[in-house]
């Protein structure tokens, strides 16, 4: 009764269209069909999909939508007078850059509380997208990062991409696992707004799906072409820093690409795929080399270490093979290098100098090698579908 006499003053005191005001302001706050509006729009613009369909879309295979040379722009000739940047069309947002969201006792917790069955997996992140101007071509360039799943991963790899990298993996993986791909979809070029924020981010979803589809398809998880995908590009940055004396540069891009590796398991394939091999060599070497350059003889030693527990034959297996024996041609270089390393690290060398000189009995002319920065620089860093750069 008191409710229906509150309601009839409340008429009577406004007239009609106006509304009381709480005194705690809460008519400043919006309205929940506003609210739900806006999470409409959060959740369009962020949940992309592996295929784009619609009317205005066109095949990645089409040509016909570069602007110039190389590029990724729009079909029909976008306006380059309002380019993005890359805080405006970061999938991430803003106000979570460089912000540390867990504390030591959060992942030390995190960690007690996960079952230690848990399967580790990739994931697959775009944490930004920055549109590039060239001289004649206009593309966005992805960011991307790869973490270990399961475990609080503070070192990811991270590579940088545009539209036409992604085309050429998925053409190649088509060309040569096309019943594994037959399931895989692939993002689509627009005809329009290629540059917009929101479609920029729908792709970065898409290409996190994409790449995570890959990985958990075990016949393309461990296929060359898609593994090198990943770090080829900085072997060979970091070839040509080598090359010219830059190795505090060199070594930056060389750790990415070592630790991109560790993370896709090359190291478990290293006895089935002779390309991956000699990937996972010339990275550990490359490291040795730079780090001997920049006087960091421990560091150059641990990576030196680690490439000869995976290159070096035992003495009974030296013995098996017929004079002289065949040996891997960065074998004796490592060798040698771990020697002159182990002793101004005070480390002990015998075993090295043990195995050295085992070779040497065994026919093979230990000075005739080159020595280690002369074989990488010299190195012809191929891929899987013969390709060199």
């Amino acid at each position: 009764m008191a409710s229906k006499l509150l309601d009839r003053l409340r008429r009577t005191l406004f007239k009609e269209g106006e509304h009381p005001t709480d005194a705690d302001g809460t008519d400043d706050c919006p309205e929940s069909s506003e609210l739900d509006d806006d999470t409409d729009y959060v959740s369009a613009r962020l949940g992309g999909t592996l295929c784009f369909e619609g009317d205005a879309v066109l095949d990645s295979e089409d040509a016909g939508e570069a602007s110039g040379p190389d590029s990724d722009s729009d079909f029909f000739g976008e306006s380059l007078d309002n380019p993005c940047s890359s805080t405006d069309i970061s999938p991430t947002s803003p106000t979570l850059k460089g912000s540390n969201m867990l504390t030591r006792q959060l992942q030390e917790s995190w960690r007690s509380l996960r079952p230690r069955c848990a399967s580790e997996k990739l994931i697959f992140e775009v944490t930004d997208a920055s549109v590039v101007h060239e001289t004649n071509s206009k593309y966005v360039l992805y960011t991307i990062h790869i973490i270990q799943s399961a475990s609080f991963d503070k070192t990811p790899g991270v590579i940088t991409r545009r539209y036409t990298d992604f085309e050429r993996l998925h053409s190649r993986l088509r060309r040569r696992y096309g019943d594994e791909m037959e399931g895989v979809y692939f993002p689509r070029k627009k005809l329009r707004k290629n540059f917009a924020a929101e479609t920029i981010a729908k792709r970065s979803r898409a290409f996190e799906q994409y790449l995570s589809h890959l990985h958990s398809l075990h016949e393309l998880r461990v296929a060359p072409t898609f593994l090198e995908f990943f770090y080829l590009s900085d072997l060979r940055a970091g070839q040509m820093l080598l090359r010219v004396g830059h190795y505090q540069e060199a070594v930056g891009t060389l750790l990415n690409a070592l630790r991109l590796q560790e993370k896709l398991g090359c190291q478990q394939l290293l006895h089935h795929q002779p390309v991956q091999k000699a990937h996972w060599l010339f990275t550990l070497g490359a490291l040795v080399s730079c780090f001997q350059d920049l006087e960091q003889p421990t560091e150059a030693q641990e990576h030196c270490d680690r490439a000869l527990q995976d290159l070096a034959p035992s003495p009974d297996t030296l013995k098996q093979q017929p004079p002289p024996p065949q040996v891997h041609p960065l074998l004796v270089p490592l060798l040698q290098a771990n020697v002159r390393l182990s002793w101004k690290i005070c480390k002990d060398k015998r075993c090295w100098e043990a195995l050295l000189q085992d070779i040497q009995e065994l026919g093979v002319d230990v000075g005739c090698h080159p020595n280690l920065k002369e074989f990488l620089i010299k190195e012809n860093l191929g891929d899987s579908e013969g390709d060199a750069k």
